[in-house]
């Protein structure tokens, strides 16, 4: 597959996509908050399936500490085998009463991958921000489906309630594909019930010729528990369909 990884562009820890790299897409800041002070381990098994050939697994472990995060976990399907891989990901606020955070990141895997990047956020609700990613392109199984090696940005409203909405697009600008990623996503609190929705665009150059595709993914979050469901056409720009179930705990 034409992708070798996501080495995540924004910091977050309520990812949906949600896959062992969760450091993706724009948080939620009660969720983030209510995960650091009570529940600061969150375990998540994943289930693929491709296109009805074949499946893969995997198991993420991840703990969250004041701003920043730590996580580990493993890949496998029958036909890329089995990989392990560890990130770290944190949010600095520099300046006393600004809303400007920097946001980087690290990502290890076996077989020798490496990867990083750097975002930039500021607002508060409302808020802006910028990132880019960079990989040394080994073998890697990109479980969130989004371009690597890329420039992202993004706009939307977060609050304190658990409410959450932004745009984001994620595009290569470094190997040439003209892939890029758009999500438009929704997440808001509803009783003790926490929602998510994501619809995606994707457009750009696949393993054999043109893609242009919609996936979305639906999260949902009951206390301790969550499940998502994703569906992804022409996962990292392939010929195959791919679904995935998470379910997982925070403890």
């Amino acid at each position: 597959m034409r992708s070798a990884c996501l080495a995540v562009i924004l910091l977050a820890v309520a990812g949906i996509a949600h896959a062992s790299d969760e450091a993706r897409l724009p948080g939620d800041a009660a969720a983030v908050r209510a995960a650091d002070l009570e529940k600061p381990f969150k375990l998540s098994l994943g289930e693929y399936r491709y296109g009805g050939n074949f499946s893969g697994q995997d198991v993420n472990l991840r703990y969250r500490r004041g701003d920043s995060s730590a996580w580990l976990g493993s890949y496998r399907d029958r036909d890329f085998g089995t990989q392990t891989r560890a990130g770290a990901d944190t949010s600095w606020q520099p300046f006393a009463g600004s809303t400007l955070a920097l946001q980087p990141s690290v990502q290890l895997a076996s077989g020798g991958f490496v990867g990083g990047s750097f975002s930039v956020e500021l607002g508060e609700p409302w808020f802006v921000q910028a990132g880019i990613g960079r990989t040394n392109t080994r073998p890697y199984f990109n479980l969130n489906f989004d371009p690597n090696d890329a420039q992202s940005y993004a706009v939307g409203y977060r609050d304190d309630s658990g409410q959450t909405y932004y745009l984001m697009s994620v595009r290569d600008d470094r190997l040439g594909t003209r892939q890029r990623h758009t999500h438009a996503v929704a997440r808001w609190p509803a009783g003790p019930t926490r929602l998510t929705v994501d619809v995606l665009h994707k457009t750009g150059d696949g393993d054999n010729g043109h893609v242009d595709a919609w996936g979305a993914t639906l999260g949902v979050d009951y206390l301790d528990w969550f499940v998502h469901v994703v569906r992804d056409p022409r996962q990292n720009f392939s010929d195959v369909n791919a679904t995935r179930l998470t379910v997982g705990r925070r403890f």
